[in-house]
């Protein structure tokens, strides 16, 4: 069915209202209401998901179902220090960000200030890494902060909600078109880095929780609802060094499974030590 939407004419035709933000809004009405607790059973066993990891298995609505809360210890936060972590489970892809191209997916190429349309900020973080998690539905849709720190508000751009999956990339610049959120985190161990969220086709919320706030590492930072969704992370030059597999993995267009809380990098500094 992707295929057909963005690869044929009369698809693409079809495709323009499927992603306007009044055709995701009142999909997320009906995935809130009590009418929608009837797909839940079907989600549950086509995504082999195990309710017995989340707080609750009783659900008002589909979408507390897709936003459940996992039990802490089903995904513990490396603590240490040094340690930089996946800020949600996704699919991990690794790029270097330069001044010419920033993130290569799929034969296309996303201008880092065009994502943040903020050209200044964006050039803080040239030459550093640019990780993204891609999340499809049986993942889970809640996310952590990477550290301790402060941040400031959180800025919201508006756009239209394509799809997250490859064969969306292919076609379009996905995510400097979709609807997205980022925010400004000051950390204590790892400089400036900025985390965005990024809407997909029918997942028409990111709910972040704070403003300007003083965070701790592993605290919960926010939320999607329903559908597929990415995070993506910039990390500014020299401040964490990555295992090179995952860069080699990406080359080879091969997205590597995390979770949230997991070690995926070390602090630079740490090196020295």
């Amino acid at each position: 069915m992707l295929n057909f939407l963005y690869n044929t004419a009369v698809g693409r035709i079809m495709l323009k209202p499927l992603v306007s933000k009044g055709f995701s809004d009142c999909v997320g009405r009906f995935m809130d209401s009590k009418a929608s607790k009837i797909l839940i059973d079907s989600f549950v066993k086509k995504n082999d998901i195990d309710l017995e990891e989340f707080y609750s298995d009783e659900f008002n609505s589909f979408n507390d179902c897709f936003s459940r809360k996992i039990r802490e210890d089903k995904r513990p936060i490396d603590m240490d220090k040094d340690s930089f972590i996946s800020p949600c489970d996704g699919l991990l892809s690794a790029y270097t960000i330069n001044k010419d191209m920033v993130i290569p997916v799929k034969q296309s190429r996303y201008n880092m200030s065009h994502l943040l349309l903020n050209p200044k900020l964006a050039g803080e973080f040239e030459g550093g890494v640019c990780l993204v998690f891609r999340l499809c539905v049986n993942h889970y849709h809640r996310y952590c902060y990477l550290d301790s720190g402060r941040k400031g508000s959180n800025y919201h751009i508006n756009g239209i909600y394509h799809t997250v999956r490859p064969v969306a990339l292919e076609r379009y610049p996905v995510f400097a078109e979709n609807t997205r959120e980022y925010t400004v985190m000051e950390t204590d161990n790892f400089d400036k880095v900025v985390q965005i969220e990024v809407g997909a086709m029918m997942v028409g919320r990111i709910e972040n929780h704070h403003q300007d706030y003083v965070f701790s590492k592993g605290e919960e930072k926010g939320m999607f609802k329903y559908g597929g969704s990415t995070v993506m992370i910039l990390i500014k030059k020299g401040v964490v060094d990555f295992d090179r597999l995952i860069f080699r993995a990406t080359q080879s267009g091969e997205e590597l499974p995390v979770k949230m809380g997991q070690k995926i990098g070390t602090r630079s500094e740490a090196k020295d030590v």
